[in-house]
């Protein structure tokens, strides 16, 4: 991999990392809800499941969907499903001193690898960086590198939402005010399908 190559794609993973999306909804309102340290797990397990994700399409899953285009449309739309049944949850919840979120829990590590195999976006930007930044020579150490890349970027680049989210925990302390932020988070993780199912439309 080329030096050029390299910065377009560390350019290419933080852009893709820290822009809106349903990861970074989820971080931020974690935040709000958890708390930063409670968060954390959440965080690791987006980085290094989407790793997993990555070298995956890199090993040939991609191809399968090359292969078979239909297959890609029906995993975007159960991932859109379980992210509406999300959004639900999240319009839900009430202040992080109430009965509801004390007994709640914020995701957990292999919840939130787990959650990377059914996000549309993650989808998206794993197999964008495969086919796009990829070189065909050295192949297999190079998906490694750009999986490995790519969790290094991404960490701290949602680690900003959740960042952003813990510091509202005190001004969003007011059940109202929360209760507004959660439906406001809960649409816009809805509008973030929008594009990805208008994608799917187009390809089916």
């Amino acid at each position: 991999m080329t030096a050029e190559l390299l910065v377009a794609f560390i350019a290419f993973a933080f852009v893709t990392s820290v822009t809106p999306g349903p990861n970074n909804m989820m971080l931020l309102t974690s935040g709000v809800n958890f708390g930063l340290r409670r968060s954390v797990p959440h965080m690791l397990g987006i980085s290094l499941g989407f790793m997993v994700l990555v070298i995956a399409v890199g090993l040939g899953l991609g191809e399968l969907f090359t292969q078979f285009p239909p297959l890609y449309a029906v995993l975007r739309y159960l991932g859109a499903a379980y992210l509406l049944y999300l959004a639900w949850k999240i319009s839900g919840s009430g202040a992080p001193s109430s009965d509801v979120t004390a007994n709640a829990k914020p995701f957990t590590f292999l919840q939130a690898a787990a959650f990377q195999w059914v996000n549309p976006k993650a989808w998206v930007m794993a197999i964008g960086a495969i086919t796009t930044y990829t070189p065909h020579e050295n192949f297999l150490f190079n998906v490694l590198l750009i999986a490995g890349l790519f969790a290094l970027v991404n960490c701290p680049s949602v680690a900003i939402w959740t960042v952003a989210g813990s510091m509202l925990r005190k001004w969003l302390s007011n059940p109202r005010i929360l209760r507004v932020f959660n439906i406001g988070m809960a649409l816009l993780l809805v509008a973030s399908l929008y594009p990805i199912l208008v994608d799917v439309k187009g390809t089916i």
